[in-house]
């Protein structure tokens, strides 16, 4: 776990993906063809919280939804890439926008789209659902599943590994 939290506590950028990350990987289509997801509030309330301190949140997706557009705007992410399917030249360019190095930045993913992202970002995480080959990749597993909480232990992971967790939380007093 002290590789985990050194490789942390030097994390300026966090990405997640959307499916099977921010959700729990279930794709829902409604009788208009619309797709609908479930995002749990949980982390939404964690990537406040990193946003508040100062890190910066992106995410990118390999789908393109507006359900996913509304969510991110509603958090304040600025850095929001969809249907992209080359998830690595998105990766770059992100980093080179922002002035950042790879080690800066750490990726959650869940499925193979994420393993070119993940075995360069510095902090490498597969939430506990993620496919296995995926998890041989990844430096830290979350406690829990895509779309359950599982970005809160990634944004708790990082403030803790900062010494701004506490602060963090104490913010809502």
């Amino acid at each position: 776990m002290y590789e985990v939290l050194n490789r942390a506590a030097r994390i300026q950028l966090a990405i997640f993906d959307v499916d099977g990350v921010l959700t729990d990987g279930r794709l829902y289509f409604g009788n208009d063809g619309n797709e609908v997801k479930a995002f749990h509030s949980r982390d939404g309330q964690g990537i406040q919280m990193l946003l508040d301190s100062g890190i910066e949140v992106a995410v990118i997706s390999g789908r393109r939804a507006a359900s996913v557009e509304r969510r991110m705007a509603d958090l304040g992410i600025r850095h929001v890439w969809l249907g992209i399917h080359n998830k690595l030249a998105a990766f770059q360019e992100l980093l080179a926008q922002l002035n950042l190095s790879a080690d800066q930045a750490a990726y959650t993913g869940d499925d193979l789209i994420d393993l070119a992202v993940m075995t360069r970002a510095g902090l490498a995480i597969a939430v506990q659902d993620a496919d296995p080959f995926v998890k041989q990749h990844a430096h830290w597993q979350t406690p829990s599943r895509g779309g359950c909480g599982a970005v809160r232990e990634v944004c708790e992971l990082l403030l803790d590994a900062r010494g701004q967790l506490t602060a963090a939380r104490e913010r809502y007093l």
